[in-house]
Order: C-alpha cells, then sequence, then structure tokens
C-alpha cells in the first residue's frame, strides 16, 4: 500500500514539473519574441521629399514586388490597389531593373478602370532606388497620344483632300494643251479649271480658319461680343448665295446680353452653319435663325428646310472632313471643314453645338453659349444716343440694309 501511494505521488509531482516546465518555456518565448525589433521598410533619406516635388505618379516596390510606398496619383491612374502592382507590364519592368541594375525608359498604353474598359497612356520611369527598392514614375500622356494623333490624321487628310483638285488642275491644264484647235473644249475645260481652283481655294482657306481657331485663346484674348451684330453680319454675308437659290433667311428673338469671346471667330461659325443652310436646302425654301435667351445662356437656332441627314451621319458629322454625300458635296463646294470649324469655335466659347435633324424634312443646328453677366455689357449707347438704337434689328432691317448695300458679303 505504501508502494503505491508512493508511486501516485511521484506521478503527480512528475506531472507537475512538466507542466510548470512547458509554462516557463511558452513564457520564454513570448519574452523572446517580444524582444524581437522588426524592421519596417524604410525609404533613404530624403527620397520622399523629392518625390513629393517631381508632380508625378511614382511607385517604390521592394524585392518581392510588394508596394512600399505610392503616391494617390498612382492610384488615381489605376497603377496600384491596396499594396499590389496592377499591371503585370510594371512587374516584368521592375523584375528587368532588378536583375540588370538599368534604368527603363517606356511609353505604354495600359488598360484602365475595373474591368479595364477603358486605356490610359503613361510613360514610364524605372530605376533602382538603393540597394533594396525599385523606383516606378509615371507621367499621363493620354492627352498628348491623342493630339498626336489627331494631328497625324489631320495631315494625312489634308494631303488626300488637296490631291483631288490639285489632280484634276494638272488634268484640265493638260486637256486644254491637247485641244489648243477645239474653242468649244477649250472653253468648257476652262470653267471646269476655275471650279476646280476656286474649290480648292476654299479648301486652303478652310484649312487656315482652322487653325486660327485651334491657335488662339479665346478665354485670354477675347472681348465682349454683341450677338445680335454677330448673326446680322453672318446673314447679310450669306445673303447674296441665298438670293441665287431664290431662299429667304428670316431673323426672329434677340439676345440681350453679349458673350465673352471673338467677334471674327463667332461670326465665320455662324456664317458656316447659315452657308451649310442655304448650301443644301431646295430653291424656294426658307431658312430661319432664332434668337433667345434663358438662364443666362444665349441660344441661337439655325433651321432649314432641306434634305435631312441620316441618323448614323449625324454621329460623325463634325469630324474634319466628313461629308454626308462627297458627290453632292463637290457639286456644292462643301470641304468638309465647315461644322469643324464651328465646333472648335463654339467650344472654344465654352458653349456647345448640337443637331436635330430629320430625312426629308430638314435640320435644325442648336449653339449655347454662355452670356456675360451684369456690368459685362458688350456695348453702350452713344452719347446722345437712345438705348433703343443699340438694341437688335429685325430681319426686314436687315433685308433693308442688304438691298442698298450696307452689308459685306464675301
Amino acid at each position: 500500500m505504501d508502494s503505491l501511494l508512493i508511486a501516485i505521488v511521484s506521478g503527480l509531482v512528475g506531472l507537475l514539473l512538466g507542466v510548470a516546465g512547458m509554462h516557463a518555456f511558452r513564457v520564454s518565448e513570448l519574452q523572446r519574441a517580444a524582444g524581437i525589433d522588426v524592421d519596417e521598410p524604410t525609404m533613404p533619406a530624403g527620397a520622399t521629399e523629392v518625390l513629393a516635388s517631381l508632380g508625378l505618379a511614382y511607385i517604390v516596390v521592394d524585392t518581392v514586388d510588394g508596394v512600399v510606398r505610392a503616391n494617390p496619383a498612382a492610384y488615381a491612374f489605376g497603377l496600384v490597389r491596396g499594396h499590389t502592382v496592377v499591371h503585370q507590364e510594371l512587374l516584368a519592368l521592375t523584375a528587368r531593373v532588378r536583375a540588370d541594375g538599368v534604368i527603363i525608359d517606356q511609353d505604354r498604353e495600359l488598360p484602365r478602370g475595373l474591368q479595364g474598359e477603358s486605356s490610359i497612356v503613361v510613360h514610364l520611369r524605372v530605376a533602382p532606388l538603393g540597394d533594396e527598392y525599385i523606383l516606378v514614375l509615371a507621367e499621363d500622356r493620354t492627352e498628348f497620344s491623342r493630339t498626336e494623333a489627331v494631328r497625324n490624321d489631320f495631315v494625312a487628310n489634308v494631303s488626300h483632300e488637296l490631291k483631288t483638285p490639285v489632280g484634276a488642275i494638272s488634268l484640265l491644264t493638260e486637256t486644254i494643251e491637247d485641244a489648243a484647235d477645239d474653242e468649244v473644249a477649250i472653253r468648257r475645260f476652262a470653267q471646269r479649271l476655275q471650279l476646280e481652283s476656286v474649290r480648292l481655294a476654299a479648301l486652303v482657306q478652310d484649312i487656315i480658319e482652322l487653325s486660327r481657331v485651334q491657335g488662339k485663346n479665346v478665354v485670354h484674348a477675347g472681348l465682349p461680343v454683341d450677338l445680335d451684330e454677330v448673326i446680322s453680319e453672318a446673314v447679310d454675308r450669306s445673303r447674296l448665295p441665298a438670293e441665287a437659290k431664290d431662299i429667304t433667311i428670316r431673323v426672329g428673338g434677340s439676345l440681350p446680353r453679349g458673350v465673352h469671346g471673338d467677334h471674327d471667330q463667332l461670326t465665320m461659325a455662324f456664317r458656316n452653319l447659315i452657308d451649310n443652310a442655304v448650301r443644301y436646302s431646295p430653291e424656294g425654301t426658307r431658312v430661319g435663325v432664332g434668337l433667345s435667351s434663358r438662364d443666362g445662356i444665349a441660344q441661337v437656332t439655325i433651321t432649314d428646310q432641306g434634305i435631312g441627314i441620316s441618323p448614323e451621319d449625324q454621329e460623325r458629322i463634325f469630324e474634319r472632313f466628313y461629308r454626308v454625300d462627297a458627290a453632292r458635296s463637290r457639286q456644292t463646294g462643301g470641304t468638309g471643314l465647315g461644322l469643324s470649324i464651328v465646333k472648335h469655335v463654339i467650344t472654344n466659347h465654352g458653349g456647345e453645338v448640337s443637331l436635330w435633324s430629320q430625312q426629308g424634312k430638314g435640320s435644325t443646328f442648336t449653339v449655347r453659349i454662355p452670356e456675360l453677366e451684369e456690368g459685362q455689357e458688350p456695348g453702350e449707347p452713344e452719347d446722345g444716343a437712345p438705348a433703343d438704337d443699340v438694341g437688335p434689328r429685325s430681319d426686314h432691317v436687315q433685308s433693308d440694309r442688304a438691298r442698298a448695300g450696307e452689308g459685306g458679303t464675301e
């Protein structure tokens, strides 16, 4: 009995010693773990300040391509999500830099958005940063790339458009030379030559006007402009071709306030719209110009009774050199740049231009431009002149002026 009791007591003592030993071991491990300092990733001295001053999107990754630091622009561009570099193209570049120690400069088009529904063009500069990190600098060049593409497309279109009348003129001159003894043929070819020359001159003039529109900053160089005077001048300049087709141009409404902008550009834009309405309208019809003002917005509508424009063509009608009917445009003298110029001018003035059209029933172009605030009126009455003399002129007054030869024409 005594030996059994001793065995039991010995077993309990051994168990207690084992438990105490395990507890002491765990306490020791916890104390040792608490005493270990974990080195957080740190940037080289001064690197953060330098990166912040660059004004570019940047990403700093460690040896396993984890994002150590990234600024808000990198997240906005969709290059980083959480602590992960999104694009495999960037990871491939960091791997090359890590392996070779070289600096890489590249332009890349990268998908943007959760589903990659859009894209962004960035100039990337990937370089080592210290012994441990890789730096990725990204500059957004999306707009620059789009502008470059538009410029290249414009040059190609201009070259193509110029080749047609230049080629026709060259061919006609050769034909006239070969038909030197045929007076009737010479007269007929000379008339064709004159038409092609006029077409070429119109195309060159439209290209010059488009370049001027794109090159002038209306916001900084603009002045107060009276839209009533602009519309009156545009109508007067379009009256001769309208009278040649027995088309009546009627102006209704008024615009009590002016707008901030360029008088010549606005006159050119509205003349293009009115000329288009006259050019594509049947003889004996009417073109209406409506003026109205609402909530600080000046609105001008130009309505014709012409052939109308299909829904498919309406989507591209403001593109450069786009013609609904190329053959008809050549007959009417259209260059395909008129509406593009209109779009640029109105956009430069902070406005918008829209189109409603139905085939066989005509078209309506609507221009909306912000008006000047009170106290910024474009003109004041002359000394001794009543205020009513500065108001808008009616269509009848404009017609009388045009018949009297006061309005300028081209």
